[in-house]
């Protein structure tokens, strides 16, 4: 298939991209691995939410349904998605999994498993999250001990009832522990710690206060993006503020059936959960746009390579660069630059898009 421009990721940050290249009638695909939109959300553990309301968590066009200051779940958001894309006739072509992009005729061809497409310009919008991250720790452990990444994480219920060990204390690994400390004894492993953001502040949504205060709009250029960018922080509760968790070090070493952590506890788990972060993965660009770490070389979105760009990343501009709420900003940016780099004008609006 020959088209102008391909978006590999059915997403939020794909969508997004989609809408504002209908506005400007510019010819495009979106080629996603899963066979329906909205299943990368639909996969997550069941009682997860957004740490964003809903005021804050919908794509260009369209506001996020129901109560604006409600805290969406993860079938919600995956629902949304299914109908943004339906009501803007997106093209999203389903379970095409890319297995390559690489220079083609008239620019680039990303492979998937049926076939080509040919386009002169690209946007990888694949997100940050990619290939779960499980620490070498993991192939030392018994094989009764049963070992699960927070991406493959569901609910209490399909864990051993015994001890079990979350490992890592982000956002996602405090949330498993505080819904796991329900049903099971609980330890948490705290390797560094992180600082934290209440939910909401003065009876506002903590983005409500970021918004006004420009937070939200600080470049990762800037000296003060700079040193946000390279500390997470966690929205909502410590692991101090969790009750039922017990809380350790990190998870150092094994002997036999004991996890060691670095305060000098051992535990002895029946089930362990990595909450321990994802790699990316984007070996199969077949270009010179990776940095020494794998990781993408770009401004803004915008790499060396003429006609290959990426979204959806964490801090690709801003910190909302790979929220649901903030994503579009950058869609429009690179809709903008793609429509500035096309070679001859791109006939066929999709007035749907503009409604």
């Amino acid at each position: 298939m020959q088209t102008q421009v391909i978006v590999i990721g059915g997403g939020q940050a794909g969508l997004a991209m989609g809408y504002h290249l209908a506005r400007r009638g510019i010819e495009f695909v979106i080629l996603d691995a899963a066979p329906r939109v909205g299943d990368a959300w639909r996969g997550r553990w069941d009682s997860l939410r957004l740490f964003t309301p809903a005021r804050y968590s919908g794509l260009p066009g369209m506001t996020f349904p129901g109560d604006p200051d409600r805290y969406p779940g993860k079938d919600d958001v995956a629902d949304y998605l299914e109908v943004y894309a339906a009501h803007f006739d997106l093209p999203v072509r389903a379970g095409q999994r890319v297995r390559a992009v690489r220079p083609g005729r008239g620019g680039w061809t990303a492979e998937t498993v049926d076939g080509q497409y040919d386009a002169a310009q690209v946007v990888v919008a694949t997100g940050p999250f990619q290939r779960p991250a499980v620490p070498a720790l993991g192939s030392e452990l018994p094989s009764g001990v049963v070992q699960i990444h927070s991406a493959s994480y569901q609910n209490p219920a399909r864990l051993p009832a015994s001890d079990v060990l979350v490992v890592g204390a982000g956002n996602s690994g405090v949330q498993i522990a505080e819904e796991l400390s329900q049903t099971h004894r609980v330890h948490l492993a705290v390797g560094e710690r992180m600082p934290r953001l209440p939910q909401r502040v003065l009876g506002r949504s903590l983005f409500w206060w970021l918004e006004k205060t420009g937070v939200m709009d600080v470049s990762v250029d800037s000296r003060l993006g700079r040193r946000m960018s390279r500390t997470d922080t966690l929205i909502g509760k410590s692991p101090r503020m969790l009750r039922g968790v017990e809380l350790h070090g990190r998870a150092v070493e094994v002997r036999g059936d004991t996890v060691l952590m670095a305060d000098g506890a051992g535990v002895n788990p029946a089930s362990v959960v990595w909450a321990t972060g994802f790699r990316t993965d984007f070996g199969w660009i077949e270009a010179p746009v990776l940095g020494p770490h794998g990781l993408p070389v770009h401004r803004r979105g915008v790499t060396a390579a003429p006609g290959l760009y990426f979204l959806g990343l964490s801090w690709l501009h801003t910190r909302g660069s790979a929220l649901i709420g903030w994503v579009g900003r950058d869609a429009e940016h690179l809709a903008a630059t793609i429509e500035a780099q096309a070679p001859e004008p791109i006939p066929g609006a999709v007035e749907r898009a503009t409604a």
